[in-house]
């Protein structure tokens, strides 16, 4: 008898997908995650930094890895005599009541209590249509294909 003889084979398709929006959300807890270190350090007047790797050519022509330390960019800004919170997925501003792209408070301190509301309401899944709204792709039309469509 082989060895081969004594297992049980079987056909199967393995299904290892990740739910898209419970990532989408994942991805979102992450980033307000870090915005809470971001204020943290605003509040001490610092930057937030975070190290990252990159590839790079040395003196004597060898690639080499380096670490560098990149500027996280806030997702609240003082304007208008008080702070504005936005929350963001990726580059662009999730409207997270549906018609409004931000949250004003008086003080930089009252941010906090903000990006908490967020950062619970994104784990309580209620941003997920706001989430996959925005990361939906919008087709490019070319400056001239506007035109063609409305005329044909």
């Amino acid at each position: 008898m082989t060895h081969l003889a004594k297992l049980t084979f079987k056909t199967v398709d393995r299904s290892a997908k990740r739910d898209p929006i419970i990532a989408r959300r994942d991805k979102l807890v992450a980033g307000l995650k870090e915005q809470k270190l971001v204020h943290a350090a605003a509040l001490k007047k610092e930057d937030h930094r975070v190290e990252r790797h990159k590839w790079m050519t040395n003196d004597m022509g060898e690639r080499v890895m380096v670490k560098t330390h990149r500027r996280v960019r806030p997702w609240f800004f003082e304007q208008d005599g008080g702070w504005y919170v936005q929350c963001r997925y990726g580059a662009r501003v999730i409207a997270a009541d549906g018609t409004n792209n931000a949250v004003l408070v008086k003080a930089l301190e009252d941010v906090a209590a903000v990006l908490d509301a967020f950062l619970n309401a994104a784990a309580a899944g209620e941003l997920d249509t706001a989430i996959t709204k925005v990361a939906e792709r919008q087709p490019r039309l070319k400056p001239g294909a506007a035109k063609a469509a409305a005329n044909a």
